[in-house]
């Protein structure tokens, strides 16, 4: 008890006064408030709008929620419909006319008849593999297998009229065009052929229906190259050639 009596006593003895405790109070706080500010200084973090650019600001700004979703046009249809319209058909576009194929037909089977050169002149080949495709098959019925003579005597023959005429012309000649002169030529060897599944052609009676099939041929191809070339006066030059590559085919349909 004398312990706790003498620490009682010190203690009032002592020079503490209220006063003091207020001003150490207010210290505190002053101390509190100044770390406390200063903390806020360096604690908080900065607005993002101080480091982000400020097109990214204007695009989140102008944001509308729309994003991903084309926008509707009325005339969009409308412009397909027009384009669909004006293209043209799919076999025009392939290069097949019916009415051209039907004319060239026409200008082989009358060699009387003048050729147009501005259609004879087109490097139509719908006709000819027609055509090289029936002579095969006409030799086929008649038993004679020879597709394989028939498509290389073409492809020869129209090499070597596509040499001369290119000597023989002054505007020239293309491939095409020279395979597709000589394959409508080869109609009336496809009705040679077709004679030869009826009846045998080996007599005089079927040489000479092979002689005049062959003139025919000639005649209508030497014809419609003078037109198309303008190669007027030559057409006999054109002729004996031209005679000479559908004899090959006459000797494949006779034997």
């Amino acid at each position: 008890m004398s312990n706790f009596e003498q620490f009682h006593l010190d203690f009032y003895q002592s020079n503490y006064t209220i006063d003091d405790q207020e001003e150490g109070y207010n210290s505190y706080g002053s101390n509190e408030n100044l770390r406390g500010s200063r903390k806020s200084q360096t604690g908080d973090p900065p607005p993002t709008s101080a480091f982000a650019p400020s097109e990214m600001l204007l695009s989140s700004q102008s944001y509308t929620g729309q994003i991903l979703q084309p926008t509707y046009s009325p005339n969009t249809h409308l412009g397909y419909a027009d384009g669909f319209d004006e293209e043209p058909p799919l076999l025009e576009e392939l290069g097949i006319n019916f009415e051209h194929i039907w004319q060239k037909t026409l200008t082989v089977l009358n060699p009387m008849k003048p050729a147009d050169g501005s259609i004879m002149n087109e490097t139509d080949l719908t006709g000819p593999m027609v055509f090289c495709l029936a002579l095969g098959a006409t030799l086929l019925l008649a038993g004679k297998v020879h597709f394989g003579y028939v498509y290389g005597m073409s492809a020869i023959g129209c090499l070597a009229m596509h040499a001369l005429l290119n000597l023989m012309s002054v505007p020239g000649v293309s491939h095409g065009c020279v395979a597709s002169v000589l394959g409508y030529c080869l109609l009336p060897m496809v009705i040679l052929s077709s004679s030869a599944v009826v009846f045998s052609l080996q007599g005089i009676p079927g040489t000479l229906l092979a002689l005049f099939i062959i003139g025919w041929c000639s005649l209508s191809a030497s014809k419609i190259f003078t037109s198309a070339l303008a190669m007027e006066g030559q057409q006999l030059l054109i002729a004996y050639p031209c005679a000479l590559l559908y004899g090959l085919f006459a000797l494949l349909t006779v034997f």
